[in-house]
């Protein structure tokens, strides 16, 4: 077993908080979807990990990166997806990007402000959105919703994490003129609650998220595959209700994901505002062809 390996935490697709290669994408693209997915989440764990030293974490990083680039053949979620881009003809830019951002886990531990976060999220996130959708071939000029819709996943996912983070890692994505401004400090991010300044920066960063959110809203109807917009609906509607509680609740002491029961009318509500869009795209394809 490889070093890599032994990082690795067992987390799979199915763990993640929203849908990864899901039933609603067509099968052709599924394998390509799963190997990007692996690829992230070896290096993922690789960077998350509670006990391996910032240099050994950077030393796997990079055999990843040099396996993608075709100067290795060693790292193997690398390699696997490597071949599995050639055969398909497509970039390994994506997959490069976020290599980027778990090299930034390791070496850079705070972020100053919003912009910093962005920048961050700009490697972490949006590569993710733009690999599916140039694997459907969808035009780029889906790419500034999708940035926003994957900014506010990943933000989602700091704010659910912020404690095991800052407790495991010392690792804080929260701003830190979010925090001065608020009152609040790092060692706040340790108690079992979280104090009344520490809410209002919660509260102000599921806000905000919720702006990036609104910006996100179109993003689905300006995706020609109609089963990937069916699931970036679904997506959208599971972050605008988790970004809802993260106003309203605690992730130091309330819980803050989505149980099994939660998703039946998360989904039943993302179908119906799916159907609708689809009539209205469908009303206007006729009248164009009709004028």
């Amino acid at each position: 077993m490889s070093r890599a390996a032994e990082l690795q935490s067992g987390k799979e697709h199915r763990d993640e908080n929203f849908p990864v290669a899901s039933i609603l994408i067509r099968r052709k693209h599924r394998p390509v979807i799963l190997a990007f997915y692996r690829f992230a989440r070896a290096a993922d764990d690789v960077a998350d990990h509670p006990t391996a030293s910032a240099d050994e974490k950077l030393r796997l990083l990079e055999e990843m990166d040099r396996t993608m680039t075709g100067e290795l053949d060693s790292a193997p979620e690398a390699l696997a997806l490597r071949h599995i881009l050639e055969e398909r003809g497509l970039s390994a830019q994506h997959g490069l990007m976020l290599l980027e951002a778990f090299r930034r886990d390791v070496t850079k531990l705070r972020y100053a402000n919003w912009d910093e976060l962005m920048d961050y999220c700009r490697y972490s996130a949006m590569p993710v959105g733009r690999f599916v959708l140039d694997i459907h071939e969808e035009s780029r000029d889906t790419w500034t919703a999708n940035d926003a819709l994957c900014a506010a996943l990943q933000i989602v996912n700091h704010l659910q994490d912020c404690g095991k983070d800052y407790r495991a890692l010392d690792r804080i994505y929260i701003p830190q003129d979010t925090l001065t401004a608020a009152g609040a400090c790092a060692e706040d991010l340790s108690r079992g609650r979280a104090s009344p300044s520490l809410r209002n920066v919660f509260s102000d960063l599921a806000h905000r998220t919720q702006g990036l959110l609104g910006k996100a809203r179109p993003f689905a109807k300006q995706i020609r595959d109609r089963r990937l917009a069916f699931e970036v609906t679904i997506i959208q509607r599971l972050a605008e209700d988790l970004a809802n509680k993260l106003v309203h609740r605690d992730p130091l002491s309330e819980r803050v994901h989505h149980r099994k029961i939660d998703l039946i009318p998360l989904l039943m509500g993302a179908t119906a505002r799916f159907a609708g869009s689809q009539f209205t795209r469908d009303k206007r394809v006729l009248a164009l062809r009709s004028s």
